[in-house]
């Protein structure tokens, strides 16, 4: 179930993590367990229909832990999702984890697990990665301080669940975190207590294996994961094997001293097939009979490739032929401190490290390279009283530092993705140094107020040298970037509480995210070049939103946000045989759109296990200052976008679940769960010409969990499931495209952009899936 939070929580007197939750938990909409303290992983969840306005009394616990994991951003529209969402279905990837949440969308990336996360369309518009969002795990930073984070890191069996922070967050999250900020939270070792052994299997030749490993007490909690899917894939060319190792051990050192150590590891092997051009997509979605470019049926995508690897003739080869894919390692390694100095005063100190190394032919060049990157933190919460109010003070500073070098290499017609020649190599590092600080004071019993303010510090260095080939000749052009960006991000929130059922809260959140280097090296042409004139993307958004539980068996929470950006940066491809998309600034942008979320039990006393859950994310960004140039081999023109829809952002996104889960009887832990999901079209060029086609899917899923009175079948749980029962044919993942000039001076049409190349993946065809967990 998801839920939200829209402030951080209070501390009185000598209360402890369990005390404070208890006490003074902030409101939770669309019903369900309420998130963990941030001052206690160990906290149990509060009833769903539990509403205090803040108190000022002072209460007593002992003997809980005050581990905290992660600070919630005070006033912040958050929402979570928790393992109940996704634990009884296949979990192939992190869009099982989000599906449910509202302002949360997705898109295909390029691999099978390489989803597209998208807060309030923040990466609806991106090939790959998650963009424009900072992403943590356990309060660890999974994004590298150029903003680069991926979701083939999850593999949604290892974890508890997830919150996502919606909206500017620069105040407490820093550079990148222009939209938001997501933390997946993986399960404890005394909740699993054991071992668990698990296999999913299904459709496309999909196999996984996977085993969780927990234990856990006052004194140490300890979780291990490990996991190995394969498959084949329902796209010519997209087989892959992917492995992911996951550790979270939590040391009591003494009773105010506490370690946690975290390890992720994550090897991506992974065939990738091309991206399509919409008329490719609609001749021939899954790319059937692409093997051999030479023999090729209708629809098929290739890569020109130099037949010398150098200079010259070039050749076709589809993506088979030419071994396209993505052969990347990830490993995580992260290290707290945290000491109370008291009842009153937590101290955190953090080290991560962190490398990315990328193998990665994808196009007519292959990119390699490792990206090492290393952040340390640290920051102290203290809970006091000022005029007899609760009032918390967070401060904290943060240092990462990225150091990368990475070349690419012309791919020679040979199969295999053979290297030939270097095309490009980059050598250089970003750092950025940050501070932050946050009030949340409770000035009378139904209010509270928060104002804060952060600012980062960055410093962009490279070096790329371009090699020119020709058969008398070889050349070289060093290109150097040398930027540095400063940039603040204040912010300030108000929540009023009249009642157990309403919360009212309002916020003005401000962001910013400084462009990283590899997109000051690729030119609108889509060649490598000078892009070094990119500025930093900020932007100040306004929420105002209200919770309501009318009662038990209803809740709805609702967000209405407007957000003016400043010099967004936005990316396009230039076509499926460029090295890669672009990126510009658009001087003046707006976004805004509604979030809603609503749980409801319609019948809670005929049918006390069924439910209904709604999401919906309505999302408008248009340019409002924007002049784009276009040109062809003989002239050039400049249009104005302004008024035009920002491409690659789903206008209407809904989710809609109807579940049924029977609390008792003969049939007691038998479920499962109709969904439908449905997405809107929406522009993939800045011109507003061409439109990728929206969707509507339907799910089916049922499940067994025995109950505790069968004995040892209780620890078995099994479920199956059936996606896309229409056998709908979907658009999965298109990215932007670039506007054409044409001969006469005017704007190429759809008819003509249907056959921009490098844009679309198509969404699974109908698919079966199912699973068995057992417990020891």
């Amino acid at each position: 179930m998801f839920r939200t939070s829209c402030f951080s929580l209070p501390f009185y007197g000598t209360l402890t993590a369990a005390a404070i939750f208890s006490a003074a938990t902030p409101h939770a909409a669309i019903g369900a367990e309420k998130p963990r303290s941030p001052l206690s992983q160990h906290a149990p969840p509060v009833p769903k229909t539990h509403k205090n306005p803040v108190k000022t009394e002072q209460i007593l616990v002992t003997g809980v832990s005050r581990s905290s994991v992660l600070r919630r951003p005070a006033g912040q529209t958050t929402y979570s999702s928790d393992r109940s969402n996704f634990a009884n279905q296949v979990g192939q990837s992190v869009a099982d984890m989000v599906v449910t949440i509202p302002g949360v969308s997705f898109t295909q990336g390029n691999g099978p697990r390489d989803t597209n996360i998208s807060i309030r369309g923040s990466g609806d518009r991106q090939s790959w990665g998650l963009k424009n969002i900072q992403v943590l795990e356990d309060g660890f930073p999974m994004t590298q301080p150029d903003g680069t984070a991926r979701a083939d890191l999850i593999d949604p069996h290892a974890y508890q669940g997830v919150d996502v922070f919606e909206g500017p967050a620069s105040t407490l999250y820093g550079n990148y975190a222009i939209n938001g900020a997501i933390n997946f939270r993986t399960r404890k070792g005394a909740d699993i207590h054991g071992l668990e052994l698990g296999s999913d299997f299904g459709s496309f030749g999909m196999f996984n294996n996977y085993a969780t490993l927990g234990f856990g007490n006052r004194h140490y909690d300890l979780m291990i994961f490990g996991s190995d899917v394969r498959g084949n894939g329902f796209i010519a060319n997209s087989r892959y094997n992917t492995s992911t190792e996951n550790m979270r051990l939590r040391v009591n050192l003494t009773s105010s001293d506490r370690l946690i150590l975290k390890f992720v590891n994550n090897v991506t092997d992974a065939f990738l097939p091309a991206r399509l051009s919409l008329n490719q997509y609609r001749a021939n979605p899954y790319q059937q009979g692409c093997t051999n470019a030479s023999s090729a049926a209708a629809g098929c995508a290739s890569v020109n490739l130099l037949v010398n690897g150098r200079y010259g003739t070039k050749v076709a080869m589809s993506p088979e032929e030419a071994g396209l894919g993505r052969f990347d390692r990830r490993t995580v390694v992260g290290l707290r401190w945290e000491h109370d100095f008291n009842s009153h005063t937590i101290w955190r100190n953090q080290f991560t490290y962190d490398q990315r190394h990328i193998d990665q032919p994808t196009s007519p060049m292959a990119y390699v390279g490792p990206y090492n990157s290393y952040n340390v933190s640290s920051d102290i919460t203290n809970h006091a009283q000022l005029a007899g109010r609760a009032l918390e003070t967070f401060a904290g500073v943060n240092f990462d530092y990225l150091d990368f070098g990475s070349q690419t290499y012309n791919i020679m017609p040979l199969g295999d993705a053979t290297r030939g020649a270097m095309n490009s190599e980059s050598y250089g590092h970003q750092w950025n140094l940050g501070a932050r600080f946050q009030e949340d004071w409770h000035f009378a019993p139904d209010w509270h107020i928060v104002a804060g303010l952060g600012g980062t510090y960055s410093d962009i260095g490279a070096t790329e040298t371009l090699y020119g080939y020709s058969a008398t000749a070889s050349t070289q052009r060093v290109i150097t970037a040398n930027r540095f960006y400063f940039n603040l991000a204040p912010e300030g929130a108000l929540i009023y509480t009249p009642s157990k059922d309403w919360t009212l809260h309002t916020r003005v959140g401000t962001a910013y995210g400084t462009p990283s280097s590899s997109n000051l090296f690729i030119t609108p042409q889509g060649e490598y070049g000078n892009n070094t004139q990119l500025k930093s993307q900020t932007s100040v958004g306004i929420d105002l939103g209200a919770d309501w539980h009318p009662s038990s068996t209803i809740s709805i929470q609702a967000t209405g946000f407007y957000e003016f950006y400043k010099n967004e940066l936005v990316s396009q491809s230039a076509g499926v045989n460029t090295v890669g998309s672009y990126t510009f600034n658009a001087p003046a942008s707006e976004h805004r759109g509604v979030v809603l979320g609503v749980e409801w039990k319609p019948l809670p006393k005929m049918l006390p296990g069924g439910r209904v859950k709604l999401s919906y994310t309505y999302d408008n960004q248009i340019y409002t200052n924007y002049t784009e140039v276009l040109s062809n081999s003989t002239l050039s023109r400049s249009f104005s976008r302004k008024g035009h829809y920002i491409p690659g952002v789903i206008p209407n996104f809904l989710n809609a679940r109807f579940l049924y889960d029977q609390p008792d009887g003969l049939l007691e832990g038998l479920g499962g769960y109709a969904e439908v999901t449905w997405r809107d079209s929406y522009w993939l060029d800045n011109a507003n010409r061409l439109e990728a086609p929206g969707y509507a899917l339907l799910n089916l899923e049922i499940h067994y969990d025995p109950p505790a009175r069968f004995g040892w079948a209780h620890r078995l749980h099994w479920y199956f499931e059936v996606q896309n029962v229409a056998n709908q044919t979907y658009i999965a993942g298109a990215t932007n495209i670039s506007d054409k000039l044409q001969a006469n001076g005017q704007q190429a049409g759809a008819t003509t952009l249907m056959n921009s190349t490098g844009s679309i993946y198509a969404g699974s065809p109908r698919a079966y899936f199912g699973g068995v967990r057992i417990r020891f």
